[in-house]
């Protein structure tokens, strides 16, 4: 089952990457960024809307407009239900820095819903210091078994009139998200790592309790580090040479029912006989795989997608009891920003691929 939240020229050039949650009556809710204006650059006008979808992803509703954007952009956006049941937002903020031309003050903000996503909290400030450069991928927060919540973060210093070398930070909550404070043992770049460094970091929990995070690079392959301590300290970084892929996000979940871990990304390994590295993102093909042993070996590799005019990226992975919903960006224009310009809300019964 596929649903694509196409851009529609003028007024609305992009539909970009979201997440989902499911709501008490059984409703799939799936927000994501819908730009408003005549760009769909990173920084262009852009709301925060959703759509639902009431029969497990089949057909869905036609978009609203849950957040207007205040100043510059809003994307990025992470849902999750709190062990406390109420439903908590992420997205990020952008707007321009008085007096600093052509810098963008960039952070997450998180808001509260207590009815099901009908109405929603003022905001609550996650990155309470100056202004800043925070990458947060959407699909992102997690809630731990103890109940701390972690918001994983590239943060890119401005230098030379650019943005630096990602440095991966992390925004922690121990009471279900009214307070955040960021761990004081960050991780940062190895040598071997080209300029861009480390950027859009994921995390997950482990059965012994430790936490894995994954991490976009420009070095051909995701990087991957460890904590022991609940996420305030992280081993050095290395490749993991498991997950080759180009400069492109991945994503990792757990499924519930089976305990098996799935991961998503650009998997270059499963390259045929076109050059996809010629191409400008090379963003293709979408491989899927899974973990029986918590990401020490991983099997079953399928191809999701492999269009090879086409990219696919940001992807948001929800788990639905045998059903695996999936929102990526999936666009084919011929510049570099189109590959962002399209949504693909698809539907997979996993025994089934």
């Amino acid at each position: 089952m596929e649903h694509i939240l196409k851009h529609t020229m003028p007024g609305n050039p992009r539909n970009s990457e979201g997440a989902f949650v499911k709501l008490a009556d059984g409703t799939l809710y799936f927000a994501y960024s819908r730009y408003n204006g005549d760009s769909g650059h990173d920084h262009a006008s852009a709301d925060i809307a959703a759509v639902t979808s009431k029969d497990n992803g089949a057909t869905w509703s036609e978009p609203v407009i849950v957040f207007k954007n205040r100043a510059m952009n809003l994307m990025s956006v992470s849902l999750l239900r709190l062990n406390d049941d109420r439903i908590a937002m992420v997205y990020l903020e952008k707007s321009a820095i008085p007096g600093w031309d052509n810098f963008v003050d960039c952070r997450p903000k998180i808001v509260f819903s207590s009815d099901e996503c009908v109405s929603w909290s003022a905001p609550v400030e996650i990155a309470n210091v100056p202004p800043a450069y925070f990458v947060v991928n959407n699909d992102r927060l997690i809630q731990l078994r103890s109940g701390r919540l972690i918001l994983p973060a590239a943060h890119h210093q401005y230098s030379n009139n650019s943005l630096g070398s990602g440095i991966i930070k992390f925004f922690i909550s121990d009471d279900n998200g009214e307070t955040w404070y960021i761990n004081q043992h960050y991780i940062y770049p190895v040598p071997q790592l080209p300029r861009a460094g480390l950027m859009e970091p994921g995390v997950i929990e482990l059965p012994d309790g430790s936490l894995m995070c994954f991490i976009r690079t420009a070095a051909g392959c995701q990087y991957k580090s460890f904590s022991y301590d609940n996420g305030e300290s992280w081993t050095i970084p290395v490749p993991a040479v498991e997950f080759i892929s180009p400069e492109a996000p991945m994503s990792m979940k757990r499924d519930p029912q089976t305990g098996r871990l799935y991961a998503i990304w650009n998997d270059y390994n499963a390259f045929r006989s076109v050059r996809i590295a010629d191409k400008r993102w090379a963003r293709t093909p979408l491989v899927m795989a899974e973990s029986s042993d918590n990401g020490i070996t991983w099997e079953n590799h399928r191809i999701l997608e492999d269009a090879p005019d086409h990219g696919y990226c940001y992807i948001a992975m929800y788990f639905n009891d045998d059903l695996l919903h999936l929102g990526y960006c999936c666009g084919g224009e011929p510049d570099c920003s189109g590959t962002l310009q399209e949504t693909k809300l698809r539907t997979i019964r996993l025994q089934e691929i």
